[in-house]
């Protein structure tokens, strides 16, 4: 099986494409140009409704939603090790996955995205001018969480790869990463992987600035 990956660099999508990258799956990505507003064409909105990537292509049809696509490729390559065998571990990686995408991703788009909750265009404006202080206040939250060399300890999960994804998002939302030390030791050493390194040749994630 051949998976396909819509995705967009610089978006939440380089999660699930560096998961395919670390379980060594066979994978085709699928760009979709947000500049031109391909999200909302026609052609693409008949493989994902919703309008936003990533979205899966699979055997049993189109999965989208990051916590479930990076769930699905981290069971089709169990060796990848990429969800933890032991209960609690598991725990604290779903306990930090469901903070970034209820949490840290919502206050990211507010910047961009504020016609999801306000019309007035003033709302917009006091969403943007917050979003520095309410990123840098998950990543104090963050900080708190990390005490080994990634999220649950010494082996990488789907939690860093979903963090290390957010974190790109920092220098553009005002918040200076190397305010937090283990923050930004956990950012650097992601950045160093193979898979992060393979991303950034392919142009399959945008240039990483600090």
């Amino acid at each position: 099986m051949t998976l396909q990956l819509y995705f967009a660099p610089g978006t939440i999508a380089g999660a699930s494409v560096l998961a395919l990258l670390e379980s060594r799956l066979q994978a085709t990505f699928l760009p979709v140009d947000f500049s031109a507003a391909q999200q909302q064409s026609e052609s693409y909105l008949k493989v994902n409704p919703k309008g936003r990537v990533p979205a899966l292509i699979t055997d049993f049809g189109v999965l989208t939603e990051t916590g479930a696509i990076l769930e699905y490729i981290a069971r089709l390559a169990p060796d990848a090790g990429l969800i933890p065998d032991a209960p609690d571990a598991a725990a604290r990686m779903h306990e930090m996955m469901y903070y970034l995408a209820s949490t840290m991703h919502v206050n990211h788009a507010h910047k961009l995205r504020g016609h999801r909750w306000a019309d007035q265009e003033t709302s917009h404006q006091d969403m943007t001018a917050k979003v520095p202080e309410t990123m840098a206040t998950s990543c104090a939250w963050v900080e708190e969480q990390l005490s080994g060399t990634f999220v649950c300890g010494n082996a990488l999960t789907l939690a860093d790869l979903y963090l290390f994804t957010i974190c790109t998002w920092l220098k553009g939302d005002g918040v200076d990463i190397t305010n937090y030390p283990k923050l930004n030791v956990h950012f650097t050493r992601m950045v160093g992987r193979d898979s992060v390194q393979t991303a950034l040749k392919q142009g399959l994630l945008p240039e990483i600035t600090t």
